[in-house]
């Protein structure tokens, strides 16, 4: 009777994942096809002509921002080590990597771009700071480090889709990547903002429905968190590390913060996002409702990984004895009903795909715009460079899904896995602070900028080196010793770091012109009328 009862379950849910993926898939592909019509030109295909509004492009901030890697990855992983104060990872999220993203780079981004007419972050480069060597060196810095990031977006796939589906993974990936890469190349930026408002709504539902799922399968708010503080940690005399307000770990909660939340300040594919706002009120009102979503995605998250040690007896675990932190978020779900089990595969698959199309749409921008275009003597058409993009979306589409592959396949290739980790903190540790200084400072040199690449590119790939080799850090002094522990606290420390060295190299290199850089910064103060709502006299 039991096994009856069980077996009709397990095919209900397969039925309800079913019918859900179809309505999802059926859904972006058709938002691609409407939405053709915005993609025949570079600036409407890379931009949505600049005139994308608030909802549209909060949504397509915060969906850009959140993955499955956070989801099933991250909310695992800070879950376990920090219990419920992970949930300050969501917090940071929300106001550093998305309050102050948008007050402090939103509007001057939107302005400055437009009055240079820069497309992707390296051809911001070049016009702010007058070098073409910066812009090539910012666009390989991209091709390198975006590339291992994009794989990264299929992490969590597997374990959850093996909950209900008996296919292989290589099936999820290709099915993914095949579906993302035809709404993205069909309907270009515009495609993936519709379509990213539309995955954000489902994560919104969903990371809701499953929180409250998992807190009344524990008995309650207050059962779980009883039950969570009794659960002993390594250094506390007592319980309740895993219940407190800053955790068992405060120093290494304070980097996941800092990395997870600063470094959308330097990431193209975030930051790629201000400028195709279309006015001051989609400012203000993104801002608002970005925050709110990252609130609620993220804070959401991290809350619900914070119980993940409730369920250490049906995680899985390595041969070392430690948990497989991509297994926690999958066991968390495989008690609850089936309607849940089915919204949570498709908030996973949401998750993914707006990121990847983010990421592949600013790969192939990049490479047309920055590398393909300025070697082309004879120049390219509009029609041209949109069919180039194009055709990289292909390529980087099918390279990332390939580096996914090979990684679950043949997990002794650990170089892939160590690309991904430390892929975030090269590109936020060398785009960050030149990209700041940039938008507010006339006389951030160029040599400075160069030196931050180097810098943050440097320390990724030393910390690469660290960590492929297996090298043991401990004996390199609580400093060090700390630093290179994991690409997290390199991470941080590469995009701190280059906020002082960008200063520092500015005041004994060659500053830029002042009559130049007057013009350049006088759009800033170009005086606009607007209704008294707006301001006072």
């Amino acid at each position: 009777m039991f096994f009856c009862v069980f077996k009709k379950e397990i095919t209900m849910t397969i039925v309800l994942c079913s019918i859900f993926l179809v309505l999802f898939f059926a859904i972006m592909i058709g938002v691609g096809f409407v939405t053709r019509k915005n993609a025949t030109d570079v600036n409407g295909f890379v931009l949505g002509g600049r005139s994308v509004g608030p909802w549209l492009t909060a949504f397509a901030f915060g969906t850009s921002y959140f993955s499955a890697v956070i989801f099933v990855g991250y909310a695992g992983q800070f879950g376990w080590n920090f219990g419920l104060a992970s949930t300050w990872a969501g917090l940071g999220n929300a106001l550093i990597g998305s309050l102050l993203a948008w007050r402090i780079l939103g509007r001057r981004t939107r302005i400055m771009t437009q009055v240079l007419d820069s497309k992707t972050m390296p051809d911001f480069f070049e016009k702010r700071y007058d070098s073409k060597a910066i812009k090539i060196a910012a666009s390989v810095i991209v091709f390198i480090f975006l590339i291992p990031y994009t794989a990264s977006l299929y992490n969590g796939l597997s374990s959850l889709f093996g909950m209900v589906f008996s296919i292989p993974y290589w099936v999820i990936i290709v099915v993914m990547a095949v579906l993302t890469g035809i709404y993205v190349i069909v309907g270009g930026y515009m495609a993936t903002a519709v379509n990213d408002f539309i995955q954000g709504l489902i994560m919104l539902v969903g990371i809701i429905s499953v929180i409250l799922a998992v807190i009344f399968d524990n008995g309650g708010l207050l059962e779980a968190t009883k039950r969570l503080s009794e659960i002993p940690a390594e250094g506390w005399s007592s319980g309740g590390a895993f219940s407190s307000f800053l955790g068992p770990d405060p120093l290494s909660l304070l980097f996941v913060v800092l990395l997870t939340s600063l470094g959308t300040w330097g990431l193209p594919q975030m930051v790629g996002k201000f400028y195709a706002i279309k006015s001051e009120k989609d400012i203000q009102k993104g801002t608002i409702i970005s925050t709110f979503f990252a609130f609620i995605v993220a804070g959401g998250c991290y809350f619900l990984g914070g119980f993940g040690r409730l369920y250490a007896d049906k995680i899985q675990y390595k041969a070392d004895g430690k948990p497989l932190f991509d297994s926690i978020i999958p066991s968390m779900l495989g008690t609850l009903p089936g309607v849940i089990i089915a919204i949570v595969i498709v908030l996973v698959l949401s998750a993914s795909m707006s990121t990847l199309s983010s990421l592949v749409l600013t790969s192939s921008s990049t490479f047309t715009l920055d590398v393909i275009k300025p070697a082309c003597k004879n120049g390219l058409t509009e029609k041209k460079q949109v069919g180039i993009m194009r055709i990289l979306l292909v390529f980087f589409i099918a390279v990332s899904a390939v580096l996914a592959i090979v990684k679950d396949s043949f997990p002794g290739l650990t170089f892939i896995a160590q690309m991904m980790g430390v892929s975030w903190g090269a590109l936020a540790g060398a785009f960050l602070a030149p990209f700041l200084y940039g938008l507010y400072w006339k006389k951030t040199s160029k040599a400075a900028v160069g030196v931050c690449f180097v810098w943050g590119c440097g320390l990724a790939v030393f910390q690469f080196v660290v960590s492929m080799a297996g090298i043991d850090v401990s004996s390199w002094g609580p400093v060090l010793g700390f630093v290179f522990k994991s690409s997290i606290n390199s991470g941080v420390v590469a995009m701190v770091g280059g906020l002082v060295i960008v200063p520092l190299v500015t005041l004994f290199t060659k500053k830029p012109d002042k009559d130049d850089m007057d013009k350049m910064f006088a759009c800033f103060d170009e005086k606009v009328s607007v209704p008294k709502r707006e301001a006072l006299d």
